[in-house]
């Protein structure tokens, strides 16, 4: 089923070490979802989820070239900076903030800080496979110029099921961690959210927070959903079987019906 009737915009965040560009996906009416991708993570990766969501939301997917990120945006509270700059400015004089933030895994960890620091700004958090807490990172061994093999075996590591892996992953996560700056992008980021623990903060979060966490994810472990349920509030944590680190990718119809049911106790038009 295709994304129908979504607007595509070109936007420029004004990062600490020049421009940055992003690409905005606006699609659908209703109480405002903004949706952050993971370190090698795309607006696609959505898609399916915004799908059937966008039928009673409205959903804006915003993409940050993360891996080319350099200076001080090159971090996670660089790219939370960069989040909120983009957040002020894409809805200034609209009446839209604050609005629900949807993130999965580094995306999720700007949402939670984003909640802690700028609470004006979100209504409500969902979060899917967030680090912040416990976090098993792909870059642990990382090669500079990594081959396929070990990629492949990487991304693999972020599903239950291997079916979900697309070769357009692997592909583009090969060309931008073959150059040298991709990877240290890759690797800073990385390390600067492992760094970034959040444990002692997440009892200042306000927003009612959705966790929506796959059983078999080794990335962010169940333990980790267990930690953000017991240390946020306003919390509620809904278990996916037979699922990975992207519950997006591998159970978007069960995301999406999830998302709604929490919606609709939470926000309004």
């Amino acid at each position: 089923m295709p994304l129908h009737g979504y607007e595509k915009r070109n936007v420029t965040i004004p990062g600490a070490s020049g421009p940055v560009p992003a690409t905005v996906i606006d699609v659908g009416s209703g109480p405002t979802f903004v949706f952050l991708h993971g370190l090698v993570g795309l607006n696609d990766h959505w898609e399916d989820v915004v799908k059937r969501f966008s039928a009673g939301a409205r959903c804006v997917m915003l993409e940050i070239p993360l891996l080319d990120l350099k200076g001080d945006d090159c971090s996670i509270q660089g790219v939370t900076a960069l989040t909120a700059r983009f957040l002020d400015s894409y809805f200034a004089g609209t009446g839209v903030l604050p609005v629900g933030v949807v993130g999965n895994s580094f995306g999720g960890h700007v949402a939670l800080r984003l909640a802690i620091e700028r609470p004006d700004l979100v209504r409500t958090l969902v979060l899917a496979g967030a680090s912040g807490l416990i976090e098993k990172s792909m870059v642990a061994d990382i090669q500079i110029r990594p081959s396929r093999e070990w990629l492949s075996r990487k991304i693999g590591e972020l599903f239950h099921d291997k079916k979900f892996m697309r070769d357009s992953d692997l592909e583009r996560a090969h060309a931008a961690l073959t150059s040298r700056s991709g990877a240290r992008a890759m690797v800073k980021l990385s390390r600067s959210a492992r760094r970034n623990h959040l444990g002692s903060k997440l009892s200042q979060i306000k927003a009612p927070t959705l966790l929506i966490w796959g059983r078999e994810d080794i990335v962010t472990p169940p333990e980790a959903a267990e930690g953000f349920k017991k240390s946020i509030p306003n919390s509620t944590l809904v278990w996916f079987d037979r699922c990975g680190h992207a519950p997006m990718i591998e159970c978007p119809e069960q995301f999406a019906d999830a998302m709604t049911h929490f919606a609709a106790g939470v926000t309004k038009p």
